[in-house]
């Protein structure tokens, strides 16, 4: 549990902030120049603040009000920037133990740290022998191995070319659920913070525009705009189970036995998969279907819910998946489909718009280092 109030000023900007968060992982969302960056600096001591709380499962970490306010080293907050911040002038071994808590048993193991992230064949390296994707991991190493009670990722995969940034993905879940810290992750991405947690925290203009997992934020028609400006995106895990004549079938996680069929682009049976669903890229019929559509994925559903906003209309749909799916579709057709809460209904794909990034990890294989290439469909 966090509770977090942020007040502070940079020239004419104000952003004021005041939240309790309660997932293990949130995800810090909003425009440019919206507040997020300058929230994490505050927290970690980069950024003086006109005010600020920040307690952590009880314990007050920082209390402007109160004078707890300790210097940004002994705050006991990592921080993790989009530039790595490695010292040249270190080895990786000298970067990653830098910062480390003099006493024993504090934070999370070395040995632990190095296999999670991969990284124990890098530390006789220096960081300009080391590619983006490692130095990225060897900064997330080092904050960890700081013993935070919270850490902070400031855009972690921005300096990052889209290959490398879906290749860092696994590791930021492996860090949430192996370590008993809470995570704070900024990005300007949707679909990489939904692939880490479902909490989202909306900001615009320095303030809170909204708290919730996707589902509850799409439901409330304020957000829809800077959700769909955002690139509004469903991620659905999965298994692969079959390839046949150029189409993978994907299992996807959830009560429903729900299948879905992508091109193949060499996924392997058995690999984990996250599939990517845009909602303007999905089609709603009501049943019964005729067969005779080229659309390969007919995924049957209970609409949840409608949320209209003066520019667009989203629906939410349960398809038997760990997440519903969302529907962008013209008003018009919600009235032509006579469409209410609790009816059944058809969702159409085509193939080729299922987008799908694999995960298989090298601890299927015995090491436990996702692989280096993620791969996209359609």
């Amino acid at each position: 549990m966090i509770d977090l109030r942020c007040c502070l000023r940079r020239g004419n900007f104000h952003l004021i902030l005041d939240v309790r968060l309660s997932a293990p992982a949130t995800g810090v969302f909003g425009p440019s120049g919206s507040g997020k960056s300058s929230l994490l600096h505050a927290l970690a001591g980069l950024l003086p603040a006109e005010e600020l709380r920040l307690v952590v499962d009880g314990e007050t970490l920082i209390d402007t009000a109160a004078g707890v306010v300790p210097p940004a080293h002994r705050r006991r907050i990592g921080l993790v920037f989009q530039d790595h911040r490695l010292f040249p002038h270190l080895s990786i071994d000298g970067n990653l133990r830098y910062g480390m808590p003099r006493a024993p048993g504090a934070g999370p193991a070395w040995r632990e740290v190095i296999d999670l992230l991969d990284i124990g064949d890098l530390l006789g390296r220096r960081p300009d022998e080391c590619s983006g994707g490692q130095r990225q991991r060897i900064a997330l190493g080092r904050a960890l191995l700081s013993a935070p009670r919270l850490l902070l990722l400031d855009e972690p995969l921005a300096s990052l070319d889209r290959r490398l940034a879906r290749h860092i993905l696994p590791y930021l879940r492996r860090i949430r659920d192996r370590f008993r810290m809470p995570v704070l992750m900024v990005s300007h991405d949707l679909d990489d913070l939904l692939s880490v947690t479902d909490d989202l925290l909306l900001v615009h203009d320095g303030r809170l525009a909204g708290h919730g997992d996707l589902i509850a934020l799409a439901r409330d028609p304020k957000h829809l705009e800077q959700l769909h400006d955002a690139g509004l995106v469903c991620v659905l895990p999965g298994r692969l189970e079959a390839s046949i004549d150029g189409l993978a079938t994907i299992l996807l996680d959830g009560p429903g036995g729900t299948r879905i069929a992508c091109p193949t682009d060499g996924l392997a049976p058995g690999s984990q998969v996250e599939v990517l669903l845009r909602p303007h890229d999905l089609v709603l019929a009501r049943p019964p279907l005729s067969e005779h559509l080229s659309v390969s994925n007919r995924l049957p559903g209970t609409v949840l819910f409608i949320t209209v906003s003066p520019a667009r209309c989203i629906v939410g749909i349960d398809i038997g998946a760990t997440r519903p799916v969302l529907a962008e579709v013209a008003e018009r057709a919600v009235r032509s489909l006579a469409l209410h809460e609790g009816d059944r209904i058809i969702v159409l794909a085509k193939a080729q718009a299922v987008q799908t990034r694999s995960e298989t990890t090298a601890s299927a294989r015995g090491a436990g280092a996702p692989t280096a290439e993620p791969r996209f469909c359609g």
